[in-house]
């Protein structure tokens, strides 16, 4: 088995990687994302993901896969990361109920054996049903969205306020599986090779 790290503290990533069998070794990043400018919300999630495992790797010397993520939510063009307080994810909800957003995931992934590094941006539409200021003030309140790019948690609370998702649900959670299936494959591994075997 290839020792597979997840350069991030997520615990939403860690429990999709476990739901398919992969046991990942944590260890965030810490990486300064404000200095971090992209043209694009998709360049801006591509360099974050990359640099989040980079800085991982350079911790690393023996042979590992390391895997870098980051999500943000576009809005009318706006890129909505993780709100600062409380405030703003209210002015945020106001603002997304009843809209159609895109949630942008990053994954980079390196191998440190070949010293090769994959990286790939997975789009996911989300339909925000029309939720009262009521409801959001109580959601808001359960601290939920202030620990997620975009204010919502599909796997959460937040889940109740999604109308739909078109594209992949595991990106909207904070990593899309297909996507880190064929980022295996182009680097020569199967899902097999990191899953922790029983």
């Amino acid at each position: 088995m290839v020792p597979f790290v997840l350069a991030s503290a997520s615990p939403a990533r860690r429990q999709l990687l476990q739901q398919i069998g992969i046991d990942p070794i944590i260890q965030p990043s810490h990486f300064d994302e404000s200095v971090i400018q992209a043209a694009t919300p998709t360049e801006l999630v591509r360099l974050l993901a990359r640099c989040k495992a980079e800085t991982v790797a350079q911790s690393y010397s023996a042979p590992a896969l390391i895997l870098g993520c980051d999500s943000v939510l576009v809005l009318g063009g706006e890129i909505y990361g993780k709100p600062a307080s409380p405030e703003m994810a209210i002015a945020r909800w106001q603002q997304m109920r009843g809209q159609t957003a895109d949630l942008l995931t990053g994954h980079a992934l390196i191998d440190l054996a070949q010293g090769r590094t994959c990286v790939e941006v997975e789009s996911t539409q989300v339909v925000f049903a029309q939720v009262s200021d009521a409801e959001i003030a109580a959601y808001v309140a359960s601290g939920e969205p202030l620990a997620c790019a975009g204010c919502f948690a599909l796997d959460g609370q937040g889940g109740a306020f999604v109308e739909k998702i078109v594209g992949t649900p595991s990106n909207v959670i904070g990593l899309s599986l297909p996507l880190l299936r064929r980022l295996l494959l182009s680097l020569g591994y199967t899902l097999a090779d990191v899953q922790n075997k029983k």
